[in-house]
């Protein structure tokens, strides 16, 4: 492996995801025998299965950092906002560093607006049994 460029800035969640299951992680048992991947490869990799990640693609990572331009975020919170993928601004606002000076809840409910059209939903957790049994 060639390093082309050091520390050229932190990854989404999504280029991790990505760049594992292109070395051939997968959920499926079978074919997780015949990976070359380290046992803390697939480990991330089936933590990220389960995050926003799984449903992202490059082209709305794309499309999400050319719009969120114009909510002068930065570099930093444009990926906590594509790793986190916050599902109303109050998920949202602990992304952007002092948002109550940056934006009023107008500007908020505008990002988070467009959030919801671009990124996709995270996937949802099925309950496991020990949740269902607590939430009766």
């Amino acid at each position: 492996m060639k390093i082309l460029k050091a520390n050229a800035g932190a990854l989404t969640n999504f280029e991790v995801y990505d760049f594992l299951h292109k070395k051939g992680a997968s959920v499926d048992p079978a074919q997780r025998v015949m990976t070359k991947l380290r046992e803390s490869e697939l480990k991330v990799f089936d933590h990220l299965v389960h995050t926003a990640a799984c449903n992202q693609t490059r082209e709305s990572i794309i499309e999400f950092t050319e719009k969120s331009k114009e909510f002068n975020l930065a570099k930093s919170e444009v990926v906590n906002i594509i790793n986190i993928r916050p599902t109303d601004p109050v998920e949202a606002a602990p992304c952007i560093e002092d948002y109550l000076e940056r934006m009023d809840d107008e500007l908020l409910e505008e990002l988070q607006t467009m959030i919801n059209t671009v990124l996709p939903p995270r996937p949802e957790r099925q309950m496991s049994e020990e949740d269902e049994m607590d939430a009766s």
